[in-house]
């Protein structure tokens, strides 16, 4: 059974492995509040996955060690698994939906593991890791849905409350409810006035979908690159802890979560990955009943894709406002692109790109579109820029 014991144990094998991640102090992501974040991307594997899966594998007996284990994982279990199977000397075979980024493959690869990649998302990778260890009695490390693994990530629960005794709130990502239930549980345990606030994001809702109904489902399909919440259906365990211990979930946008990477990275120098950033995400967009709190936010890994990267920041900067297009219908006629230009310059504003367009059906044949992209401060600077455009008599036909 779950116990406070269980997570203290865990704490003390786990001394060995893992290190105390920093508590950072952050002024930048909420006025109204105290906002802290639990650092796990700069955990070793750059997640806090290592810590279940240690907290696992110490507790195999030697006839279970010699028989190897098998996870699955859309990577960072997988590196965690495989890290603490190096560690022990045991034999790893992981498996890997294709989907998971190819940064993460690899790296468990370096670990010494045997990857055996499947097509599709996670449940289809567990499905497979599944058969194969009824055909070769290895053992099963589960991601989320086990007691040693569970307790394994409640040990975060424990350093918080030594890190900041007064915490009034801690939001956890969620993906298939490991994390969130050891950090519940043990939040609950030892200080249960402390709230305990879940996030999923919003093409991956399987445990929100399953609370707001009052029973364990299944999702069809899971749609966010939030990779390491990509879970179709919570687990057993896990949806039971999460009922009876978590106070609210929330869910957040795939451009919402894009904005917390970003704002991580200009703001605290901290490289998130997707469900990393979806504590992040839920504070900065005010999902959860917090003014005037001390909450943290656990920031549960870093490993993200590079090849992605560019283009979550690109999506960052649109849904901030910081990246604008906008489309002016206009007279063919010299010096306008100089006016128009000069309006946006004025009002502090940078113009990166510039197309021109003849007019199309519909239109006078002196006319001409005029597209412009601009980094701009935020939405309200980009309104100041479209207002003056207007008011200096320009015609806007599309904007984003």
């Amino acid at each position: 059974m779950l116990s406070i014991e269980k997570v203290k144990n865990a704490a003390e094998k786990l001394k060995e492995v893992v290190r105390l991640t920093d508590l950072i102090y952050s002024s930048e992501l909420s006025k109204n509040n105290e906002i802290y974040l639990k650092a796990e991307n700069l955990q070793v594997t750059g997640s806090f996955k290592v810590r279940g899966a240690y907290a696992k594998i110490s507790e195999l007996t030697e006839e279970q060690k010699k028989r190897g284990i098998i996870a699955c994982s859309a990577g960072n279990h997988a590196q965690g698994v495989a890290l603490s199977a190096q560690k022990s000397g045991i034999k790893s075979t992981i498996f890997i939906p294709s989907t998971a980024p190819i940064s993460k493959t690899e790296a468990t690869r370096k670990y010494g593991a045997d990857i055996q990649l499947v097509d599709g998302v996670y449940d289809d990778a567990y499905n497979e890791a599944v058969k194969f260890q009824k055909e070769t009695g290895a053992e099963f490390i589960h991601p989320f849905d086990d007691e040693d693994v569970i307790a394994g990530q409640g040990t975060i629960a424990l350093e918080l409350l030594k890190q900041l005794p007064d915490i009034d709130a801690v939001v956890v990502p969620i993906g298939g409810g490991g994390l969130i239930s050891g950090i519940a549980y043990t939040i609950k345990m030892l200080k249960p006035d402390c709230k305990v606030y879940g996030v999923q994001a919003s093409g991956a809702g399987s445990m929100y979908r399953s609370i707001e109904d009052g029973i364990r489902k299944e999702l069809p399909s899971v749609s966010t690159f939030a990779d390491g919440t990509a879970v179709k259906m919570p687990g057993e365990l896990t949806f039971d802890l999460c009922k009876k211990y978590v106070d609210k979930i929330v869910t957040v946008s795939d451009d919402e979560i894009a904005t917390a990477i970003l704002t991580l990275m200009e703001r605290q120098k901290l490289v998130a990955e997707g469900a990393g950033a979806l504590s992040v995400a839920a504070v900065m967009f005010k999902k959860l009943p917090i003014e005037g709190q001390k909450v943290v936010c656990i920031v549960s890994g870093g490993n993200i894709d590079v090849n992605i990267l560019s283009r979550v920041i690109n999506r960052g900067l649109l849904k901030s406002g910081r990246l604008c297009d906008l489309t002016i219908e206009m007279l063919d006629k010299p010096g306008q692109l100089k006016e128009v230009s000069q309006i946006i310059a004025d009002l502090g504003a940078n113009v990166i790109r510039v197309r021109h367009n003849q007019g199309g059906e519909g239109t006078d044949i002196n006319d001409c579109y005029l597209k412009i992209s601009m980094e701009t401060k935020n939405l309200r600077h980009f309104c100041e820029i479209k207002q003056a455009l207007c008011n200096a008599g320009y015609k806007l036909t599309y904007d984003s």
